[in-house]
């Protein structure tokens, strides 16, 4: 039941390798994390472990059954039904015999005659040999959680109709319910909220099935992950901890590569002088001549032999988010009804105030930072930016419309600077190579990244985060994070991130049922949103509505 990587190599064709020698092992059971900078080939060694892909070089073995959730999931363009997409998931015998008997079904329905009655006799009989009804159990556990619905009555609906993150844990309750042995998971917790990605830690931690998952969500890493391998330097290396000690561990290894390094750099020049010594004294002497020779030799093939493996470069990312001053209140709130999903509410957010929007998916969040950004969202009630305050968005699908079809190059232009001034700035957020490249053709994390340096070069002083770390990798996130620290301005971001909402200082709450209140820290505003039970201490919570 374990995942075998042996010195495996790919590149796209007509493209750069994107890893070469990558080794690991992920034995039975074990819960694994896969991390590494945006674009260094994470889904795609996923992929190629799944055998959708194969390896340039080297060989991946996988023991027992298998099945993959790709990150695409959580997206809205699958026109597919319930009853597909969950078949989708469970391997492609099943999923050809669900098609069959579903065809069966619609023809005796159509017309039934002996003929469709046989068919459709034997088609089921091949769908109980293959545990069909048993699979169709965990089906109907999944989305009578999830959509409070059974499977016989959500079946035919279109997926289109769910939301990512109710998409993305239906997934994950079948997968995690199934008779696979390994689990390969790319980032399942994208499009989750606070409640989802804490029931998913449970999951994973109380699963005996081998997983290896793609993430960017620190909280998870650190509470549900066993092991991390990182995809750096063009290869792999593994840390047997979380998260929690992974930058520890990671700068200790790479003081024992440049220590490494260093200390065969001070031997070849030892050798070197050594035998170019001994070549000056046999000049003059005959006797000489053989050694020499051998320390020659013996340096040559120390040479040959090569250096021990460098420190891998490390990815810098330095967003620079400078804003400016404005007015003592920046946002004031009255009796503000997002249309349909909360109750009118009363708020008031200050200059310098790092505000989390959270709650549950579908509860009004992103409506409410989208309806600060000027965008047309229904509403009643009023709200009026402060005096001074240029206001930004980050769209959390990345869906920009006036970055379509543009390069890097050309989003930056309207913004001055010089062609040098344009490449300094997008190499400090790791854009450089990708700065001809079209928006759509970025990866979902340079997305994010050019999306913050657009409001970097803006100088806006309000920043309306939508789940601004969701495709950011480790790196580039937590550079989001000592940004906004020095940031002259004011935040207001809708996040699912644990880690990031601990570095904001206000909480507001957008439960399920309409209502929008305020917690005073964000242990209280998770322990609300994850346990409807929960009673706040006097003076931590304060209803808004």
């Amino acid at each position: 039941m374990a995942i075998t990587v042996a010195g495996v190599s790919f590149g796209h064709p007509g493209g750069e390798t994107l890893f070469f020698d990558v080794s690991f092992r992920v034995a039975t059971g074990a819960h694994v994390g896969l991390i590494g900078d945006n674009a260094t080939g994470k889904s795609t060694l996923l992929r190629l472990i799944a055998g959708l892909h194969e390896p340039e070089e080297g060989v991946v073995t996988v023991d027992g059954s298998m099945r993959f959730m790709p990150q695409s999931i959580g997206q809205r363009d699958d026109p597919v039904t319930v009853r597909e997409f969950l078949a989708g998931l469970s391997g492609w015998r099943v999923e050809e015999a669900a098609r069959r008997l579903q065809r069966a079904e619609a023809d005796n329905a159509a017309g039934p005659t002996e003929k469709t009655g046989m068919a459709l006799a034997a088609m089921m009989g091949e769908w109980a040999d293959l545990h069909g009804f048993e699979i169709e159990a965990q089906w109907d556990a999944a989305c009578t959680d999830v959509l409070r619905e059974s499977f016989a009555t959500a079946a035919e609906r279109l997926v289109t109709t769910l939301s990512g993150g109710e998409r993305k844990r239906m997934a994950l309750g079948a997968l995690l319910a199934s008779d696979a042995d390994v689990l390969l998971l790319d980032e399942p917790d994208n499009f989750l909220d606070v409640p989802a990605k804490r029931w998913l830690e449970e999951q994973i931690r109380s699963s005996n099935k081998t997983i290896l998952a793609v993430s960017h969500d620190r909280e998870l890493l650190s509470r549900a992950i066993d092991r991390l391998v990182t995809i750096e330097g063009s290869g792999a290396w593994t840390h047997g901890g979380s998260f929690e000690t992974y930058h520890e561990a990671r700068e200790a290894r790479n003081e024992r590569l440049g220590s490494a390094l260093d200390r065969w750099k001070d031997e070849e020049r030892r050798l070197y002088r050594h035998f170019k010594t001994l070549k000056q004294r046999a000049a003059a002497s005959d006797a000489l001549a053989s050694r020499a020779a051998a320390a020659e030799s013996r340096w040559q093939r120390f040479v040959d032999a090569g250096p021990p493996a460098s420190p891998p470069p490390t990815q810098r990312v330095t967003m620079q988010l400078r804003g400016a001053d404005s007015g003592r209140r920046v946002v004031r709130c009255q009796a503000l009804e997002v249309a349909g999903l909360t109750l009118p509410f009363d708020v008031d957010v200050h200059f310098g105030d790092r505000v989390a929007v959270i709650g549950p998916n579908g509860s009004g969040k992103s409506h409410f930072v989208r309806l600060l950004g000027g965008e047309p969202v229904d509403h009643q009630g009023e709200w009026v930016l402060g005096a001074r305050v240029a206001a930004g968005l980050f769209v959390q699908t990345n869906d920009r419309p006036d970055l379509a079809g543009r390069t890097p190059m050309e989003a930056l232009a309207p913004l001055g600077g010089s062609i040098d001034q344009q490449m300094k700035v997008l190499g400090r957020y790791g854009l450089a190579g990708a700065a001809t490249q079209s928006y759509e053709s970025l990866s979902g994390g340079q997305q994010a990244r050019l999306q913050v340096l657009m409001l970097e070069r803006s100088g806006v002083n309000l920043l309306l985060l939508d789940e601004p770390t969701d495709n950011l990798d480790l790196v580039s996130a937590e550079a989001l994070q000592s940004a906004l620290v020095g940031f002259e301005g004011t935040v207001i971001a809708v996040t699912h991130d644990r880690w990031f909402l601990r570095g904001l200082n206000r909480f507001l709450l957008f439960p399920l049922d309409g209502s929008v209140g305020e917690a005073l820290d964000p242990e209280t505003a998770i322990a609300m949103l994850t346990d409807p039970a929960h009673q706040p201490g006097p003076g931590s919570y304060k209803p808004l509505t």
